[in-house]
């Protein structure tokens, strides 16, 4: 799970609630057909925008943004350069035995590509061409939120106007002017929650999500292509490591030296 969306919503939720009780009543907040007209038309647009099969699937990868990817670019490298040294002490053809074992789909494709023979740039088209497909169907996504992120607030709004003229009529009331403008006020608020507490936030993170893994695919592209040249698995692991923010890297280092340090005491014993 990633923490920083369930710390997020749940604080977000709590702070918002938490506030609304120390000014009142919770129950003034709710209102059915404020909530129908704001999610109902927001939805409703969204389907004339968008086909339905679209609409479907990225409701589908909306857990993208609960759930994080377990394969770091850390995992990647080290597989890479493993990779590399069965490639330069047995030769390409012994990799195919070993890209049956790979996990991640996109690395094993370019693995028996390189396996069978392909020409390199070839091998590079292939890959860099799913990539590119892959990052259309992310922004797909992404934009999908984005339109209901800039609907909702334009659907509080209107509904606001409803909710007005509907108070209007009853003006010969005063008793009825004041929870009359209240629930038209709350479609706003609805709008507003809606729009910059769930679907940019939604969209935003998908962002992320899309780029990490474009990073990672990236990172397997340039190691693939460099085990496919003959490159050394040391010059290949410190090429593939210039992929990564310097923290991780100084991570990674601090890691080989543990790693080292360990095997020179294991070997003094």
């Amino acid at each position: 799970m990633d923490r920083a969306t369930i710390i997020g919503i749940v604080g977000g939720l709590t702070l918002f609630l938490w506030s609304i009780y120390m000014g009142g009543d919770v129950k003034a907040f709710i209102n059915i057909p404020s909530l129908m007209i704001v999610f109902g038309g927001v939805i409703a647009s969204t389907l004339i925008n968008y086909p339905l099969s679209k609409f479907i699937r990225v409701m589908k990868i909306l857990k993208n943004v609960f759930i994080e990817k377990e394969t770091s670019a850390e995992e990647i490298i080290k597989t890479i350069v493993k990779l590399a040294d069965i490639a330069r002490r047995e030769g390409l053809l012994a990799l195919e035995e070993t890209a049956e074992e790979i996990k991640d789909d996109f690395m094993k494709r370019g693995v028996l590509l390189v396996v069978d023979g392909t020409d390199p740039e070839l091998v590079k088209n292939i890959l860099e061409t799913e990539l590119t497909f892959l990052e259309e169907r992310h922004k797909e996504g992404q934009s999908i939120f984005e339109t209901m992120g800039s609907l909702a607030p334009s659907y509080g709004l209107l509904g606001t106007i409803i909710g007005l003229i509907q108070m209007l009529g009853k003006v010969n009331d005063p008793s009825s002017v004041g929870p009359g403008m209240a629930v038209a006020l709350i479609t706003t608020f609805y709008g507003a929650i809606l729009a910059y507490f769930i679907f940019n936030p939604i969209a935003g993170k998908l962002k992320v999500r899309s780029r990490q893994e474009i990073l990672l695919k990236e990172i397997v592209i340039e190691g693939i292509l460099s085990i496919q040249a003959g490159e050394n698995p040391r010059v290949i692991e410190e090429k593939l490591k210039a992929f990564l923010p310097p923290e991780l890297r100084k991570k990674l280092k601090e890691k080989e030296k543990e790693t080292v340090e360990s095997g020179d005491s294991l070997a003094w014993r």
